[in-house]
């Protein structure tokens, strides 16, 4: 099965999640730079991606795992303003499952916008690959990220004892997850 799903996908009237490409490699690097101690405190790679061409690198790295089937990233876009990154990862054609991950722009958060983005790539992901599970991993100390799959119904399976080492320390992460049937009754035949 093809990952193609369209290089942009609306998610609202304003917000618009776009295939990550090299053309966005400057402005990427900018946000990050903008928002190193923000993001650093929860994301292992912030301090290694100190360049654009780190995040060229990266792009390519990306673009070659979306050929390959295994990810979907994404920008996230507010009104052509690129405010952050969402996407599908891990892919795993033959279990049927994969890993979200994510991270916005400090102004922008307690908006929703990271809550509707997973909405959508959770619809996506059941909904066009077929996938069966689709899970989002979160420090045991990072409120803000572990309210977003909790908002969107996701399961709390348990603690990946030591899981991310960041910060020059190994944190726990909680584990949640969506079954494809899970999806079908909260989302698909509630109308939600």
């Amino acid at each position: 099965m093809l990952l193609r799903l369209g290089v942009k996908i609306r998610v609202d009237d304003t917000i618009v999640m776009e295939l990550i490409d090299y053309h966005h490699a400057e402005t990427l690097y900018q946000l990050v730079k903008q928002n190193r101690q923000h993001l650093r405190e929860w994301l292992p790679w912030v301090d290694h991606m100190r360049t654009v061409e780190d995040f060229r690198k990266y792009i390519n790295s990306s673009k070659q795992r979306y050929a390959s089937q295994l990810e979907m990233g994404y920008v996230i876009l507010e009104k052509h303003v690129m405010i952050g990154r969402i996407g599908l990862y891990n892919i795993d054609q033959h279990n049927k499952n994969a890993s979200i991950g994510y991270w916005i722009d400090k102004d922008h958060m307690g908006k929703g916008i990271i809550t509707r983005c997973c909405k959508v790539i959770i619809d996506e992901g059941f909904a066009r690959l077929k996938l069966n599970r689709i899970e989002i991993r979160a420090a045991t100390a990072n409120l803000k990220s572990q309210a977003i799959p909790e908002r969107l119904g996701l399961k709390r399976e348990g603690i990946i004892r030591q899981g991310e080492f960041v910060n020059n320390q190994f944190v726990d992460l909680f584990v949640y997850s969506m079954l494809r049937k899970e999806w079908e009754d909260f989302y698909v035949h509630s109308g939600k």
